[in-house]
């Protein structure tokens, strides 16, 4: 049940993180409606969407297909339908089926198998799809992106391909509350956006980096997506999720 409780305290999160963004952006000398505030609600009850809607949230991202996908017949059910789905998490190519007759952006494009079945499907529903690659920025084993030496290649095959957008690149970054890591890293992702450009002669401009612990270093670095959870929703219950 909506309350307007759960509303007013999820735009007044909202509106914070907005200030937030604002204020680093000024400070980093940027228009700060060129970022995107992408409001991750991942084990998050549909009513919770539902009430960060009416606080005037638009941009949802989801890391599970299958919690994507109910939520969005959800709220298409309650009329809830100029929202803009961003799939964040880990994709694998058998899972795309379920989620190409909506999602706008799927920001964990990693190799060209699962960016030929996003072309398939989003072929088959009539509609572009815009993607993202997810770079391995940090050399971690256990993350996943394709390594950064691989880039222009997979891009190289991915641009040939029908009915999905390639807008520009996505990182998971390090885990950790050193900013030199973590500015290390979205530069790493930014220096390679610009070197992809210039060798393929592309215009990317897209680069989705940064969460509610670093999002004000990615702003400085040139984040233009930059996705929030739990400074918006607050803490997250992972029962019954995977």
């Amino acid at each position: 049940m909506i309350t307007e409780e759960s509303v007013s305290e999820i735009s007044e999160k909202y509106l914070n993180i907005l200030e937030r963004v604002f204020n680093a952006a000024i400070k980093s000398k940027r228009n700060p409606t060129d970022i995107r505030v992408i409001a991750v609600s991942k084990t998050h009850p549909a009513v919770s969407l539902e009430a960060a809607y009416n606080a005037g949230i638009r941009f949802f991202g989801e890391n599970y297909v299958r919690e994507m996908a109910d939520k969005y017949d959800i709220l298409v059910h309650k009329g809830l339908v100029d929202i803009e789905w961003h799939f964040i998490g880990h994709l694998q190519s058998n899972k795309v089926k379920y989620l190409s007759s909506f999602v706008n952006y799927i920001h964990s494009v990693d190799s060209l198998k699962l960016a030929n079945e996003i072309s398939s499907r989003a072929k088959a529903n009539d509609r572009n799809i815009n993607i993202l690659v997810q770079v391995n920025t940090s050399g971690e084993p256990n993350k996943s992106g394709c390594e950064p030496d691989d880039l222009s290649e997979i891009i190289s095959e991915i641009i040939l391909l029908d009915n999905i957008n390639i807008k520009g690149l996505m990182t998971i970054g390090t885990f950790t509350d050193d900013e030199k890591i973590q500015r290390k890293e979205f530069s790493t992702l930014r220096t390679l956006l610009e070197n992809v450009n210039s060798e393929l002669k592309l215009n990317l401009s897209e680069l989705s980096m940064g969460m509610t612990g670093d999002f004000e270093t990615a702003i400085d670095e040139g984040a233009t997506m930059i996705r929030i959870g739990t400074a918006i929703f607050g803490s997250r219950n992972y029962r019954n999720f995977g």
